[in-house]
């Protein structure tokens, strides 16, 4: 996840059916460049997990996408995911690295705080998420971001940063333009009028735009 450039970096809806959402995922890949797919299913049995994986995860291969699970190293050891992504309330970054070991990805959200991010950084993340830069229904946050930290991390940091929060393909400008590595979205693509295909290309030519 060290490409140059600002990618996206998809994230599933917290619900799905995995036989149908299979479809949409891949059309969505095969739209336009994707650097990441984070499954995020929340209040989901593990059985129910390990289905969603076993469809998407080779649909994410197919395209040379990194496969990353939410919340659970555990499971994204067993069921062969490129990393896990946790959050502060999480199982902790040595729990999480011991768990997938050192040649996955562990990634892990810092919300607004510089802190929390060199913290991460230090202990061996290899990547860091910021937000919610935006407003946004998806996951209830009293934390709001501002782009002034993807400046400063891009300055100082080699580590990727991910932006994420209410970001649309009419706001991400100033967060590439800022500096973020990867943008995460979820509605904004998922439950775009013309379908997730259409929501790629549209996010790449917008990427593409900012970063002139």
């Amino acid at each position: 996840m060290t490409d140059p450039g600002c990618r996206l970096y998809l994230i599933t809806p917290p619900r799905l059916d995995p036989a149908a959402f299979r479809d949409d995922l891949a059309a969505a890949l095969d739209a336009g460049d994707v650097g990441a797919l984070q499954l995020r299913l929340k209040d989901v049995g593990d059985d129910e997990v390990r289905r969603a994986v076993d469809a998407l995860l080779p649909v994410a291969d197919a395209q040379g996408v990194t496969f990353i699970l939410n919340d659970r190293p555990d499971l994204a050891a067993e069921t062969g995911c490129d990393g896990v992504h946790i959050g502060q309330d999480d199982a902790g970054y040595d729990a999480a690295r011991a768990a997938v070991g050192p040649d996955r990805v562990v990634g892990v959200t810092c919300k607004n705080s510089r802190h929390l991010g060199m913290v991460a950084g230090e202990q061996g993340a290899d990547y860091v998420a910021f937000g919610a830069f935006f407003p946004t229904e998806t996951k209830q946050t009293d934390v709001r971001a501002d782009p002034e930290i993807l400046e400063w991390w891009s300055e100082m940091m080699v580590l990727p940063s991910v932006a994420i929060g209410g970001i649309t393909i009419e706001n991400c400008g100033a967060l590439v333009t800022a500096g973020a590595d990867f943008l995460a979205v979820i509605s904004a693509v998922w439950g775009h009028a013309d379908g997730p295909a259409a929501a790629v290309k549209a996010f790449n030519a917008a990427i593409a735009e900012a970063a002139r």
